[in-house]
């Protein structure tokens, strides 16, 4: 009982945390929370802005086109094919959020600028690398369905405009990669097929034969290394 006693009295203390609702006094204090509901909006889909304004959507879209023309099912898993598109999307995006910390960020931290032109300098050069792979058809098609005026310049398009029209742009670019990826390996079927029809092999599944060869010949060109730097040439 003692040995109990003194643990009770040597524990530190937990500590409580209280959220409270009132009123408001004042107009900064309103100002004041509706930052902090909109950093908690930021927070919560910044997964969606990183997939739907960065690289990341023609990368994992072309290595899932890779996974399903070699056939290997779930070789590799998910897990590794959104992890590489994940790190392949930091390394293409790093010199824009680079400009955006220095032009942006660093600048609001420091008290240099307004939280307003902090925002705007931030999404500038994101701005600046979608519209680059943004295609003018994409770009002029949700410019028309927004009924806004056509815009003489970039700096007129609205962010809410660009985003959706890179977005298309990007799977189309997809689709165009991957179309390209799965033309040799479905020669390979088709050959294999073909081959085994002649010899009477009809019961046998033409998938188990040309699977070895569809690895061997993307280990043999070193696969790997050629689409990965073809994925990032294709941003610059």
């Amino acid at each position: 009982m003692l040995v109990l006693s003194n643990f009770a009295e040597a524990a530190p203390p937990i500590p409580s945390v209280n959220v409270d609702i009132g009123e408001a006094d004042s107009p900064e204090k309103v100002s004041s929370t509706l930052q902090v509901i909109a950093l908690l909006t930021i927070v919560t889909i910044a997964p969606g802005i990183l997939i739907m304004t960065t690289s990341f959507i023609r990368i994992v879209v072309v290595l899932g086109f890779l996974r399903n023309a070699l056939a290997t099912q779930n070789v590799p898993p998910n897990q590794v094919i959104l992890g590489l598109a994940m790190f392949m999307t930091f390394y293409i995006m790093a010199p824009y959020w680079s400009v955006a910390n220095e032009q942006g960020i660093q600048p609001y931290l420091a008290g240099q600028i307004s939280q307003e032109e902090a925002l705007t300098r931030t999404v500038e050069p994101i701005r600046e690398f979608m519209f680059r792979q943004t295609r003018e058809s994409d770009l002029a098609l949700f410019v028309n369905l927004s009924d806004a005026e056509r815009p003489e310049s970039q700096e007129e398009v609205s962010t809410f405009v660009l985003i959706p029209a890179f977005v298309i742009s990007e799977l189309k670019t997809g689709f165009e990669i991957g179309f390209m990826l799965y033309v040799p390996f479905i020669v390979i079927d088709m050959i294999v097929a073909t081959t085994l029809m002649s010899m009477g092999m009809m019961m046998l599944p033409p998938v188990m034969i040309s699977l070895p060869f569809k690895i061997l010949l993307f280990v043999m060109i070193d696969g790997w290394h050629l689409l990965i730097s073809s994925l990032i040439v294709s941003f610059r």
